[in-house]
């Protein structure tokens, strides 16, 4: 693939070949970005997760798996390993396009891959354009980081449950129930 010398547009990302063997590529502050795909505990995890909130999820909300999102409007796509929508933002969604701004739960998954200032530049774009809660979930802790556009950050360590607090009534969800494989 040539060069680039300029950051790539949406529409330039979207006309690229779909990756292969293994890869796939988000665009990130208009560079492309190779993303692996997962080992198998981490799509467990999403699973779980994906599950969990699909039990306490308002009717017509979305909670999907890789979900595309653009948390900017031209140079970036990305996709959260568990994304929620509510109802009314899933209502303003083109189909035709990605979720624009930032899902308003955005679940990452802890991979080797991830570096803290990848994942904290990932946290603080889309606690700024559209989401509640920021989670981050590491297996080998077996604990849950959950941020809020307010900065404030609370863990969740096994033997604790979660509030849900964008879901109806006294929605929770167990850390442990999220790491069963």
């Amino acid at each position: 693939m040539a060069a680039l010398t300029h950051l790539m547009t949406v529409e330039e990302f979207r006309k690229l070949p779909k990756g292969g063997g293994g890869v796939s590529y988000e665009l990130h502050h208009g560079e492309l970005v190779t993303v692996t795909r997962p080992k198998l505990k981490h799509s467990l995890i999403q699973h779980n997760v994906l599950h969990l909130f699909e039990k306490l999820a308002e009717p017509g909300s979305w909670v999907l798996i890789e979900m595309a999102f653009r948390p900017l409007p031209e140079h970036e796509i990305w996709a959260a390993d568990v994304g929620y929508l509510s109802k009314e933002r899933r209502l303003q969604a083109d189909p035709d396009d990605n979720v624009r701004g930032a899902p308003d739960i955005v679940v990452e998954v802890l991979s080797p891959s991830n570096t803290a200032a990848e994942l904290y530049d990932r946290e603080q774009i889309c606690l700024a354009n559209g989401t509640k809660e920021f989670w981050v979930a590491d297996s080998d802790r077996r604990q849950v980081k959950v941020t809020t556009p307010d900065g404030r950050t609370v863990t969740w360590r096994s033997g604790q449950e979660i509030p849900l607090s964008l879901f109806a009534g006294d929605a929770r969800i167990k850390v442990d129930d999220i790491f069963r494989y």
